[in-house]
């Protein structure tokens, strides 16, 4: 995303939107409508260091906003403790946190600690996938959703339409919903490479009737 607008990954700041959730409109109500989920910090990580200065101003939008439901990602799970405000407790209800794992080796480093985080809600995210990922040993009802992409970019690693596969049928098996996010740029099924344009690649796995809801 940055590279479409020549902008520089390594700088962390706040955009435009922060404090979008507590901006009101004329009549006094909130932008953001209750019942809404808000994508957090999806262009980058919600627990890069970088962010630590501001992040307790997001813990407390959070938390003033209980009628909205907020999603995060992040890599850096082992941060997490570390990151949680004070009142944390078992975790707030309207928080949903994905942890990423894009091999076997990130996977079984990451979810342990994913698994007995405090947390009340909680999705694995493959994505972008570059492997096939055995997930059983951390599939359970802590779990809530599975989700699996491939990578996008000029750059992007290809990514084998079986991995998706095996992972919808580990995810099925566990009675946990499973969302086929997108194919990526360079997806290889039944030993073809199909290269995939950004603008396709969403649609092209809505296609694919793979998701799957308990």
């Amino acid at each position: 995303m940055d590279a479409q607008y020549n902008r520089d990954s390594s700088i962390v700041k706040k955009n435009r939107s922060f404090e979008l959730p507590l901006r009101l409109n004329r009549q006094g109500n909130y932008i953001i409508p209750s019942g809404e989920l808000v994508y957090t910090c999806f262009s980058s990580d919600f627990l890069v260091e970088d962010a630590d200065a501001w992040r307790n101003e997001v813990w407390r939008m959070m938390k003033i906003r209980s009628d909205l439901t907020f999603i995060f990602l992040t890599k850096r799970i082992s941060r997490l403790q570390e990151c949680l405000p004070e009142d944390w407790n078992e975790g707030y209800p309207n928080v949903v946190i994905g942890c990423t794992v894009e091999n076997q080796k990130e996977a079984d480093a990451r979810l342990p600690i994913f698994i007995n985080a405090p947390l009340q809600h909680r999705i694995i995210c493959c994505e972008p996938l570059l492997e096939a990922i055995d997930l059983s040993p951390y599939l359970s009802d802590k779990i809530q959703q599975v989700l699996a992409g491939g990578e996008s970019g000029p750059d992007a690693r290809p990514c084998d339409y079986q991995w998706v596969l095996s992972l919808r049928e580990q995810a099925i098996s566990k009675n946990i919903s499973f969302h086929y996010h997108q194919t990526g740029a360079n997806l290889i099924k039944d030993g073809v490479l199909y290269k995939i344009p950004r603008k396709n690649q969403s649609d092209q796995a809505m296609k694919a009737k793979l998701d799957w809801s308990k």
